[in-house]
């Protein structure tokens, strides 16, 4: 893992996101849509809550692993809930009681082999399990769902998934292998120190999965739209394999921001510079970003 610091062929500018703006006589919040999931957005999330904006953050929906897991596997037509829950608690307000009932997990037990585990609560995430339950309330409407938790959490703004199929993601390496499942494709360099062959193409399967309509109206009514930071191919990336999503991106007469990120990820972007991160975003765009923020320290 290196720090990414690399900064040739790329601009960039203060005041990324300007506050605040008139119209006529009101005094309008900005409308800003982040595009990511996992720890990234998380972070980046609880810290654009405090400003005044008009925040909706679309989340990858390609989690394949933990409490997530579980769930698609005993629910039919389940799709992932862990960037939602996560992205929920970050806009949640604070002081918020249910967020921190969001953020609990259930202990694994050392009394019960693996069979056991899976078939209790045992590590699962208690916010998934509510997210599960205020779905099956609402007759399996995820949307409605989010809204009600909102509503729990009293956020800050809200949370769209990117898409509302099932999908898997894929990652085609240059030695002509193929790894198949987010974790697998987010994990494969925690245990292994040797080089690892690159990922050449990212794939999302089914490969014509449906851009979730509240998140597209959201990108077209933007301002700014911002991607990242998060894992490149495990985060970000996995939102603009969904057309729909990336299309309206390209479309939109907002500003479009990339946060490149500080380290790079054994496994998945070893050796990248900041330019190689860029690249990648503007290839699976199909489009350029106007403006990158890029750590220059050491």
């Amino acid at each position: 893992m290196s720090i990414v610091n690399d900064t040739s062929e790329i601009s960039h500018r203060r005041n990324i996101v300007p506050g605040p703006h008139r119209d006529g006589s009101r005094v309008v919040e900005r409308r800003v849509v982040t595009i990511g999931g996992g720890t990234g957005t998380f972070s980046f999330l609880s810290h654009m809550k405090k400003y005044s904006f008009n925040i909706s953050a679309i989340v990858t929906m390609s989690d394949s692993g933990g409490s997530s897991r579980r769930l698609m596997d005993e629910f039919r037509r389940q799709v992932p809930l862990g960037d939602l829950r996560q992205s929920l608690v970050a806009l949640a307000r604070n002081g918020a009681l249910w967020r921190e009932v969001f953020m609990h997990r259930f202990e694994q037990s050392e009394e019960m082999d693996g069979a056991e585990q899976q078939r209790g609560v045992s590590g699962h995430s208690l916010g998934n399990l509510i997210l599960k339950g205020l779905q099956d309330i609402n007759n399996g409407d995820l949307l409605l769902a989010i809204e009600d938790a909102q509503e729990l959490l009293n956020t800050r703004g809200r949370v769209l998934p990117v898409t509302l199929a099932q999908t898997s993601l894929c990652a085609d390496l240059e030695d002509g292998t193929t790894i198949c499942g987010e974790t697998n494709i987010d994990t494969r360099g925690n245990d292994n120190p040797n080089d690892l062959s690159p990922i050449k193409q990212l794939r999302l399967v089914p490969p014509d999965a449906a851009g979730c309509a509240q998140s597209i109206r959201a990108i077209r009514r933007a301002d700014t739209i911002i991607i990242g930071p998060g894992d490149l191919y495990t985060s970000l990336l996995p939102n603009l394999l969904v057309h729909d999503i990336a299309r309206a991106v390209r479309e939109s007469d907002a500003e479009k921001v990339y946060i490149c990120n500080m380290m790079t990820k054994h496994g998945e972007t070893d050796g990248y510079k900041a330019s190689d991160f860029v690249n990648e975003i503007h290839r699976y765009l199909g489009g350029r970003v106007d403006r990158v923020i890029v750590n220059n320290g050491t």
